[in-house]
Order: structure tokens, then C-alpha cells, then sequence
């Protein structure tokens, strides 16, 4: 079978156009032409164009793909595993990313709409907008960050002392898991990991399985974060982030 360059276009996602500027420079040059002298693209056309248009979404430039899809020493299983060698790259980036977001609103712990003595008596001496500006700076166009924020505005100071009890409650218990000596992979400490993972999914923002896991490997080489377990208890930091683990896999 063969196509015409506007069922070509309307296949691919792309314009007529682009088709026009791939042929124009040889990129992708149809195999086949009509009566009327039209373009005509075939089966094998269509391959090419679908690798052309991965490598552009990887971000190679167009003479860097002509080159790539005319080396006569390539052939398609080879440009499919580059393609899946760099995708897989680039998902590793992303991940890391979507991390660093997280660490980010973890720290930030939302807008927080308090008087001077209201944060004092919620927080202490704990300036619970630290590193506020730097975040907002960078992921304030994530849409976790703006649910975050859009709950942690209406939040009065009752709901902040309420929320810094449960906070106490935890600690409490899990100072009391500590000190009888339960591991971490134990059904009480996975119990107390998924309470920490609702808590904050309940007062900030959706936290998955995946994603609390991306929060205990912070608690642990943050020392920031790490300090505060720390303060609760010598050693709650890795502790939690056991549980934390063996908790995600109770739940997968």
C-alpha cells in the first residue's frame, strides 16, 4: 500500500509541511509518486519517518538523523536499541527529577498563612518556611506543589496544632517501637510507615508507595530531614526508611 502526504501527516501527528521540509533536504523522500506527480509514501517510508521522529523527540538535531538512519552498518534492531538505550536514560533523569520536586515540597511544607505568633506557637523555634523561596523558585509549576499549597492556605492555626499532635502521637509510638527493639520489617513498623505515608497524603499532597520510598531514602541522606528524625530518636531515620520500604512492598 501507499499514502498520500495528508494521510502521512494525520498517521505521524505532523504537518504536511514537515513532510515537504523532510523530502526538500532528503531526509525522508517518498518512494513512490502519482499519476498527477503527488507524493506517495509506502510501508517503508512510514519506518522511516517513525525513526526520524523518535530521534527528534530525543532531541537530535536533523542532519544528526540523517546520518544515524543512513549508515549502510546499522539496521533497525540496532537503531531500536539505541532509541530504548536512550529513552530508558532519560526516564532515570526524569525520576530524579520527580524526586527532587518531592524532597522540595517535603521541605517546604506549603504556604503557611500564619501570624509571627502563631508559627512560634505551632512550630517553636522551627521556621517552617525555610527553603520557601528556592522551591517556589523551581517547582512552582508542578501540580503537586500547587495541591499542597492550595490545601496548606486554608489551613488555620488549630489545624497546624492538630496536625503537629499527630505528629507528637507518632513519634511517640514509634520511639515506643525503638526502644522494645522491633525491626523495621516488623507488622508494627510497616503499620506506623503507612501512617506516615497517610499523613501526608491526608494534610499535603498524594503520596504513593513509590513516592513516600523516594522520602525515606531523604530522611536518610538529607541532613536536614535526617537531624529531625534524629532529634525523635538516635537511629529513627534509617529505621523509618526500612520500614518505609517494607511497607511499599506489603503494599505492591
Amino acid at each position: 500500500m501507499d499514502y498520500s502526504v495528508g494521510q502521512v501527516a494525520g498517521f505521524a501527528g505532523v504537518t504536511v509541511r514537515t513532510l515537504h521540509h523532510y523530502d526538500g533536504i532528503g531526509l525522508l523522500s517518498p518512494g513512490g509518486r502519482s499519476h498527477a506527480g503527488h507524493r506517495r509514501y509506502s510501508d517503508a517510508d512510514l519506518d522511516r519517518l517513525q525513526q526520524i521522529l523518535f530521534y527528534r523527540e530525543l532531541g537530535f538535531p536533523l542532519d544528526e538523523i540523517a546520518v544515524l538512519l543512513d549508515d549502510p552498518a546499522a539496521d533497525p534492531q540496532e537503531h531500536l536499541r539505541r532509541q530504548y538505550r536512550l529513552l530508558t536514560g532519560r526516564i532515570a533523569e526524569l525520576r530524579k527529577m520527580a524526586a527532587a520536586v518531592e524532597t522540595a515540597m517535603e521541605a517546604r511544607k506549603m504556604g503557611i498563612n500564619l501570624t509571627p505568633e502563631e508559627k512560634f506557637e505551632v512550630f517553636g523555634g522551627k521556621d517552617p518556611e525555610e527553603h520557601a523561596e528556592e522551591t517556589e523558585r523551581r517547582w512552582g509549576g508542578t501540580a503537586a506543589y500547587a495541591e499542597s499549597q492550595r490545601r496548606a492556605a486554608r489551613y488555620t492555626k488549630e489545624d497546624w496544632k492538630r496536625m503537629q499532635a499527630e505528629v507528637a502521637d507518632w513519634s511517640a509510638a514509634y520511639d515506643d517501637l525503638m526502644e522494645a527493639g522491633e525491626p523495621a520489617t516488623g507488622e508494627r513498623a510497616m503499620d506506623l510507615a503507612e501512617a506516615h505515608r497517610l499523613h501526608i497524603t491526608g494534610w499535603f499532597y498524594e503520596c504513593t508507595p513509590e513516592i513516600h520510598r523516594g522520602l525515606g531514602e531523604m530522611y536518610v541522606s538529607d541532613p536536614r530531614f535526617r537531624a529531625y528524625y534524629e532529634s525523635m530518636r538516635p537511629g529513627l531515620a534509617e529505621h523509618l526508611r526500612a520500614a518505609i520500604d517494607a511497607n511499599a512492598e506489603r503494599l505492591s
